[in-house]
């Protein structure tokens, strides 16, 4: 019983220094612990532990890793401590851009534009700086144009364990539809991502009319 004491209190310490989420492997590494195995069955435990001292922390599995958050009923109290940051705010195109990338990476500028049917250059140049895609690598096609994905931001800010965790799309993009449809989806997330950080009720999803 001492030793898992220890092991958590271990656990809790990386957990609260680390800025981004800790993937299991290296959550094991930084606390000394056997394996990933029992870093995730420490994170249980210690979630167990908070539950049942009515703690205000939770350890979340989010965009790979762990990372231990405040409880969302406890956001209002907290925007009022400290200056809220900002909130992510995207256009409409940047949302459907964003929405292309996600589902269609690693793509082509080029191939972006066709879906979309118009320049998106300066697009997806704003979502590289907010952090929310990346260049992934280069094309084997003349010129070797450049290759977009996500970032481990975008699964952090849109909630997402992984990027297999969107809903999948069996069709492919045909028309202005599909890019509405995926973009919605993509947005719904960011409104029950944005819902628990204010601890707040995720709104009800859009229907089709």
């Amino acid at each position: 019983m001492a030793e898992q004491r220890e092991e958590l209190a271990r656990v809790e310490a990386v957990l609260f220094v680390s800025k981004e989420p800790i993937p299991s492997r290296k959550l094991a590494q930084r606390a000394g612990l056997e394996n990933g195995v029992r870093a995730r069955a420490l994170v249980r435990a210690l979630n167990e532990r908070y539950k049942r001292v009515g703690s205000a922390f939770c350890v979340t599995e989010v965009a790979g890793g762990f990372q231990l958050r405040a409880l969302p009923e406890f956001a209002p109290w907290l925007f009022r401590m400290q200056e809220a940051p900002t909130e992510l705010r995207l256009t409409r195109s940047a949302m459907e851009t964003l929405a292309i990338v996600a589902y269609e990476q690693p793509i082509l500028r080029v191939n972006v534009e066709r879906i979309r049917g118009v320049h998106c250059g300066d697009v997806l140049r704003q979502l590289l700086e907010q952090g929310l895609i990346k260049i992934v690598g280069r094309s084997e096609e003349l010129g070797r144009p450049f290759l977009y994905g996500t970032t481990k931001r975008f699964l952090q800010t849109f909630g997402l364990l992984r990027i297999e965790d969107l809903p999948r799309r069996a069709d492919p993009w045909v028309t202005n539809e599909d890019v509405k449809e995926a973009e919605q989806i993509v947005a719904d997330a960011d409104k029950e991502a944005s819902a628990q950080l204010h601890g707040e009720a995720p709104p009800p999803p859009e229907t089709k009319k």
